[in-house]
């Protein structure tokens, strides 16, 4: 499987605003902006700790669509697998995000940036983790 529409200079800017947010979520706000810790307390909710997390994640859903909806772009959206597989999937990258303490976004960008021993250590075991899946299930299964 060929890597199409790769665009590095989208990707460069899409991950400095990423980092951007982040750095200004805990400027701001004094927390990690980890989506699994910030969901999680959205549904488990602590009086005084819920609006600004279900704006969070309101976010989350309506930034896209303001921008689809402000640019002429729409793309199709193709899945490559069933859609039970990928509901499956997304539901086990919950739990296990649960499970780790932290989700890939919490550790990935927040945490190594803090140089968190424990967040590089999930990052690695996140990395190798979807490496080895991606072998197996594309190389060996033909999935």
């Amino acid at each position: 499987m060929l890597m199409e529409n790769f665009t590095p200079y989208s990707a460069a800017i899409g991950g400095f605003l990423i980092g951007l947010a982040a750095v200004l979520f805990m400027a701001v706000n004094g927390r990690i902006a980890g989506i699994s810790g910030i969901v999680a307390g959205a549904l488990l909710p602590v009086r005084g700790d819920v609006i600004w997390r279900l704006a969070f994640v309101t976010g989350l859903f309506l930034a896209p669509l303001v921008v689809w909806f402000a640019t002429a772009d729409r793309p199709e959206v193709v899945f490559t697998h069933p859609l039970w597989m990928t509901a499956l999937g997304g539901l086990l990258v919950g739990f296990g995000a649960r499970m780790g303490g932290g989700c890939t976004s919490g550790h990935g960008v927040c945490g190594m940036a803090r140089f968190s021993k424990r967040s590089i250590a999930a990052t690695a075991t996140f990395m190798t983790s979807a490496i080895l899946a991606i072998f197996v299930l594309h190389h060996l299964l033909g999935v």
